[in-house]
């Protein structure tokens, strides 16, 4: 593999690291995630300024205040690259780790690593976060068993919550370092909604349905999942009509306060996408906790199917996926951990019902990706 003679890097003293797990490790180096041949994915404008971001601070700032503060969680956001390293430190700066009473620090707070075997990414660990959190960053460092011997492609996944305002990755000073290949479907899934869409509340980033769909796929993604705070603004429909994904997941349904208020802006949303995309294909997904018993749940539903139908009628490419269907009836509690956000099993159910979705639209717009 090419060796790193010509890549900046920073010994763990000069870095200010002092975790023992990575000051025994005398031959570590560490690399901005800034420089090639690292390459990230899901975040917006990621080799600019800091702190990271999903999308530019002027779009976030005329949403809403909710948009404006959970733009710079990481939720989405990956490096990737391929080494033989036989160890993988993280040195990562930031202003605080995101404490939550439903969601554990692994995932609010923490990057979690996958490497891909036979063709396939696996999950090999995730970079332990401080049990009490931490104020300024942390870093930590996974080696053998958990990775394997020689050449690795690796991608490491960002924290759902917690903002990052510098990454480091450290690396044995003899290895080597490579540019991982692109991902397959190389246009991102985008995918906008709630706190759900987020990513809460998943055991570790990893386990977030968008990721797990993008791992199955081998597709990028774009996460727009605002905690509280995805209200279909006409600021936020223009942006997400501004990017070219090729796939639209509109899970659009939580955070509208009421049925009216999704009546006023859920068609509205997808007209305006609909108008800057006339052929890119539109997934409508309904909210995963629905119970039959609650009247609002069934307006919600009629809404989004309403949206679904009209476009359905116009000629347009367009899915409806009823969030009745997304959890299983007979463990419909067992998918949550509050009775509202998934938990692992939730998200892998979700993933379930959406990735066959996704599968059949790329398998059939193959030559158009």
């Amino acid at each position: 593999m090419e060796k790193m003679i010509t890549l900046s890097s920073l010994s763990a003293e000069e870095l200010g690291v002092t975790n023992p797990k990575i000051t025994c490790q005398s031959d570590l180096r560490f690399y901005s995630v800034k420089q090639e041949p690292f390459t990230i994915y899901g975040l917006y404008d990621p080799l600019g300024g800091s702190p990271y971001h999903r999308m530019p601070e002027s779009v976030a700032e005329a949403v809403n205040d909710g948009v404006k503060l959970n733009n710079f969680c990481t939720a989405g956001g990956r490096v990737r690259f391929v080494t033989d390293s036989d160890y993988i430190a993280l040195r990562m700066i930031s202003g605080g780790s995101a404490h939550m009473s439903n969601m554990c620090l692994n995932a609010s707070s923490a990057f979690d690593i996958y490497v891909s075997r036979n063709g396939t990414d696996r999950f090999a660990g995730v970079f332990d976060p401080p049990l009490t959190g931490y104020t300024d960053g942390y870093d930590d460092i996974i080696g053998p068993p958990w990775l394997p011997k020689g050449r690795k492609e690796v991608t490491i996944n960002f924290p759902l919550y917690s903002g990052v305002t510098g990454l480091w990755i450290g690396l044995d000073r003899n290895s080597g370092i490579e540019k991982r290949a692109g991902y397959r479907i190389g246009k991102p899934i985008l995918y906008y909604g709630s706190s759900i869409t987020q990513g809460g509340c998943a055991s570790r980033p990893g386990m977030a349905y968008e990721a797990i769909i993008s791992r199955r796929l081998d597709a990028d993604f774009i996460n727009l999942g605002f905690n509280g705070s995805a209200r279909a603004e006409q600021p936020i429909a223009d942006y997400l009509a501004s990017l070219d994904p090729v796939v639209f997941v509109m899970d659009y349904d939580y955070n509208a306060p009421d049925p009216e208020y999704l009546a006023k802006t859920h068609e509205n949303l997808y007209r305006t996408f609909r108008a800057a995309h006339p052929d890119t294909p539109v997934i409508m997904v309904g909210k995963p906790d629905f119970w039959l018993c609650n009247e609002s749940n069934m307006e919600r539903r009629d809404v989004i199917y309403r949206t679904y139908n009209n476009a359905r009628l116009r000629g347009e490419k367009v899915i409806f996926i009823d969030g009745h269907s997304l959890f299983p009836a007979n463990m419909r509690e067992e998918c949550t951990v509050d009775n509202c956000h998934p938990n692992d099993l939730g998200f892998y159910r979700m993933a379930a019902c959406i990735e066959p979705v996704v599968k059949h639209i790329l398998e059939t717009r193959e030559t158009l990706i």
